[in-house]
């Protein structure tokens, strides 16, 4: 049962073997090229000031040697938020509901930045494992559990971004396999139930693409 369950978030869909699905990564550019040479219209102003608004608040959160690395993370924000969106439409294989994306999202970033930390911020990033005003018997403790705490940022960023697409997506599937067995006044019921879990899949869309972007600027301005 499970097994069929979350088999609905696997890639099937294939080519002479291939699998198809995660080319549906790839589908938000189809939104992108015509905001650059077409005349502008009301969509492309919404988008420049939900840009503008993004690099001011990461702006904010950041360092200011690290100024530049604002559109770094309105690009993560942009592109799991489509990815996001488009797994809210049918047929369309939701690519932010699995770890191997998102992981490879966050582990890299993380990685870069504890590399860069450490070799150039290495007496900071010591001063980090240790808050202020830690007694010297607790020092060990604090120190093992900000390691651990560091070390388990990326797998945090990946699992909240998966755990929220699947839960959303379960809830639509498990609601909609019992409409053929129900009566005309429930099914009417249920639409309406979809309709507002569908409202609901959009502002998490948006939701966990503005906290894992967040999330990683945060992380990001750690590093002094």
């Amino acid at each position: 049962m499970m097994m069929n369950l979350f088999s609905i978030f696997e890639p099937s869909s294939s080519i002479f073997n291939l699998s198809m699905n995660w080319i549906s990564t790839s589908l938000g550019l189809m939104f992108l090229p015509y905001l650059y040479w077409a005349s502008p219209s009301r969509w492309l102003l919404l988008w420049s000031k939900i840009i503008q608004t993004l690099h001011k608040e990461f702006r904010a959160l950041l360092q200011p040697s690290h100024f530049g690395s604002t559109i770094l993370f309105v690009a993560l924000f942009s592109l799991i938020m489509f990815n996001n969106f488009l797994g809210l439409l049918p047929y369309v294989f939701t690519s932010s509901s699995h770890m191997a994306m998102n992981l490879s999202l966050s582990l890299p970033l993380w990685l870069t930045l504890m590399l860069y930390g450490w070799i150039q911020h290495t007496k900071h990033m010591f001063a980090h494992l240790v808050p202020q005003g830690t007694p010297f018997l607790l020092m060990p403790f604090m120190v093992l559990i900000e390691t651990i705490s560091n070390i388990i940022r990326p797998g945090t960023l990946a699992v909240r971004l998966t755990a929220n697409m699947i839960a959303g997506h379960l809830l639509l599937t498990l609601l909609g396999n019992n409409g053929p067995s129900l009566t005309l006044s429930i099914l009417t019921f249920l639409l309406v139930a979809q309709i507002l879990l569908l409202i609901l899949e959009a502002a998490v869309a948006i939701i966990q693409s503005y906290v894992f972007a967040v999330l990683s600027t945060l992380y990001t301005s750690e590093i002094n």
